[in-house]
């Protein structure tokens, strides 16, 4: 089969669905048989469940599959961002043991990159890998864990090497989670969710074998993998088609349910566009100040941006389907979201006044979101990389400028990374 556009794709697809689909199957010997045929990632290789076609074929092949009333791959971590990151850069016992099972779902993953003190500057870490024989043991703690409550394995990043430059002591490694040593914590957010945890590892051991890349080459792998992140972000979906019954669509709905809950506050964290409108209208009835011109023009504003933010998404998920890998211009979309919500916030709080900081009763669904709306939006300029993280990038990498100064570039890490490190540590 040599298909040379989406339509050729989709049809392809259609009809391999129409003879291959079964309710009946469990989710997980559903997901098999879409992994024998070639269309789980249909960008990949023949040899790893695809069939050798461009990038867009991946979201040609699920969307057919969706829309006729089957089910794909699991949304999070592990489709999202280890399976790729193991694709591109694992070696082949890593393919051949973890990416099956993390494609039909029987993994579930989590990240574990960020901590305390090296959350923008990821490369900062201070969590410690040291060899021991055919192992490596490691100690520290990560933050903003998502799913790591129930996630079977973890992709880490973790220093190695305290003599080398900051960026070149790093090493990237698969860590599996249900071991002795490895302790998780839920966190409670300012806005009452419970989304995130931390996650303490003491003595936790991982082979050798589990190393993705080379020792020492983690941070070009994280690069790769907050790229796949920063484009997958801005997809997370989930679609059933009505009215479409079966053990396979009853699993994929409650795997879906788990996944959703810690993303139901997300609508808020991006500002809520859609209740801007509709709050103005309300209020229009005893303020004086919703129906100023001034008002209408600042929603307008917003309005506007908004649409021009989701063009440059469009713009680079055509560019992602035409084969090109994801770069900058997730940077530039990330940023377009956080100026979006920081306009919505002020618009929110403009509109509702003093009311805003009120929880809401139950009886006005658009004054009751405002409220965590405004205590919400400050993290979509944090999560992913933060502003300014995403400026550098831009200014670097598509604009060519020069790096920023930093007292750390080219001397060994054990000179400038002292600080949080305890006595007797590798550092």
């Amino acid at each position: 089969m040599d298909p040379v556009n989406e339509s050729d794709v989709a049809e392809e697809v259609q009809a391999w669905f129409d003879q291959a689909w079964d309710p009946d199957l469990s989710l997980v010997e559903w997901r098999q048989r879409l992994l024998e045929s070639g269309w789980a990632v249909p960008s990949w290789s023949t040899d790893r469940f695809g069939q050798n076609l461009p990038a867009w074929a991946d979201d040609v092949a699920h969307r057919v599959i969706c829309r006729s009333g089957g089910v794909a791959l699991p949304l999070g971590v592990g489709a999202g961002l280890a399976a790729p990151t193991l694709y591109e850069h694992g070696s082949i016992e890593l393919k051949d043991r973890l990416l099956g099972p993390t494609l039909t779902g029987e993994l579930e993953w989590c990240q574990l990159f960020s901590e305390p003190g090296a959350g923008s500057d990821l490369a900062g870490l201070k969590a410690t890998a040291v060899r021991d024989g055919d192992s490596w043991v490691v100690n520290g703690q990560k933050v903003w864990n998502t799913s790591a409550d129930h996630a079977d394995m973890a992709i880490l990043v973790a220093r190695t090497d305290w003599d080398a430059v900051k960026h070149a002591g790093i090493t990237y490694f698969v860590l599996d989670m249900r071991q002795d040593g490895v302790e998780v914590r839920p966190i409670r957010q300012m806005n009452n969710h419970q989304s995130f945890n931390e996650v303490f590892m003491t003595d936790a051991v991982i082979p050798n074998a589990d190393v993705v890349g080379h020792v020492g080459d983690g941070w070009r792998v994280a690069r790769a993998t907050l790229a796949h992140e920063r484009s997958y972000t801005m997809t997370r979906d989930v679609y059933f088609k009505p009215d479409v019954e079966g053990r396979v669509i009853d699993e994929a709905k409650a795997e879906a349910a788990v996944y959703m809950q810690t993303y139901e506050w997300y609508p808020q964290r991006k500002g809520r566009l859609d209740l801007l409108v509709e709050g103005g209208r309300q209020r229009e009835l005893h303020s004086e100040q919703a129906r100023d011109s001034v008002m209408r023009d600042e929603l307008l504003k917003v309005w506007s941006f908004e649409r021009a933010a989701s063009l440059t998404a469009d713009r680079a998920r055509v560019l992602r389907e035409l084969g090109h890998p994801p770069g900058s211009e997730g940077s530039i979309g990330k940023l377009a979201l956080s100026e979006v919500a920081r306009q919505c916030n002020t618009m929110h709080g403009l509109l509702a006044g003093a009311d805003a900081m009120l929880a809401g009763t139950g009886d006005d669904p658009v004054h009751d979101a405002v409220a965590e709306v405004l205590i919400s939006t400050p993290a979509q300029s944090i999560a992913g990389g933060t502003d300014e993280v995403q400026k550098n990038i831009l200014g670097e990498h598509m604009l060519g400028l020069p790096k920023e100064p930093a007292a750390d570039r080219g001397v060994p890490y054990r000179q400038v990374g002292r600080v949080g490190v305890e006595p007797g540590d590798p550092g």
